[in-house]
């Protein structure tokens, strides 16, 4: 079942948006060569608790950790770990926040020290996917429209769009429908209408989209051994446009 937030329910994510902003802002100060992505989950979870919420990731499925850190050729939900980040690593640190019941999901790929040319250009051509994706969350436009226009700029500029894991509406719980795919035809899929909250995501692979599964049942590399970038935000249809919740670059 799909549900259109009250605009107190927006008031309550939106404030779980913001000190999510603040937690991945503290992290960037965080990535560099030498630290552990063990040592970020920590930060991310006592800075969490600190402001008075909690990680939502925690727990769920029985998730272990408070964030997800995919490295280099990890897609998605890869697990913190103890071995240092290495100079010219790429990593992504995924997390959801609960600020007395309104969630707040955002990833944000980094550089850790000395990015190559063609793992900087997989960073910029993902980011700017998402926005693309954004640009047609509109009221009446359909789902089709977001990944139609994600896929068509990534692929053009030589990437590959993840199949297997898609964005998804949010409120009460983390992962609620609609399904928000990065690819796709335009004019298809669902109606887009005021008051829905989801996320775009796109998960972006230098080689191959396809993906395979680690041991741990959770985390999604490439099959090729290619690296992947992933920014996501947590957006609101309005009559105005895409309202960002998560958007890093508010005052």
């Amino acid at each position: 079942m799909i549900t259109r937030k009250s605009a107190r329910e927006i008031d309550q994510m939106q404030a779980a948006a913001d000190l999510l902003v603040q937690c991945h802002k503290e992290i960037a100060k965080m990535i560099k060569p030498g630290i552990t992505t063990m040592e970020i989950d920590a930060f991310a979870e006592e800075f969490m608790r600190r402001h008075g919420a909690t990680p939502e990731q925690k727990g769920y499925n029985s998730y272990p950790y408070a964030t997800c850190a995919s490295l280099n050729d990890e897609i998605c939900h890869g697990f913190p770990r103890e071995e240092q980040l290495q100079d010219g690593d790429i990593v992504t640190i995924d997390m959801v926040v609960n600020l007395n019941g309104g969630l707040a999901d955002s990833a944000w790929t980094y550089a850790v020290g000395n990015v190559d040319e063609a793992g900087l250009r997989l960073m910029d051509v993902t980011k700017k996917s998402l926005y693309k994706g954004i640009e047609q969350a509109q009221v009446g436009n359909r789902i089709g429209d977001i990944g139609h226009a994600i896929q068509t700029y990534a692929e053009g500029e030589g990437f590959s769009v993840v199949r297997d894991f898609t964005g998804h509406g949010i409120g009460p719980t983390i992962h609620e429908d609609p399904n928000v795919p990065h690819f796709g035809l335009p004019n298809k899929g669902l109606r887009l209408k005021e008051g829905m909250v989801i996320t775009i995501e796109p998960m972006i692979n230098e080689g191959a989209w396809e993906s395979k599964m680690d041991s741990n049942n959770w985390t999604a590399r490439t099959v090729d051994k290619s690296r992947s970038a992933q920014y996501e935000h947590q957006i609101v249809i309005t009559k105005d446009g895409p309202l960002i919740l998560t958007d890093q670059d508010k005052a």
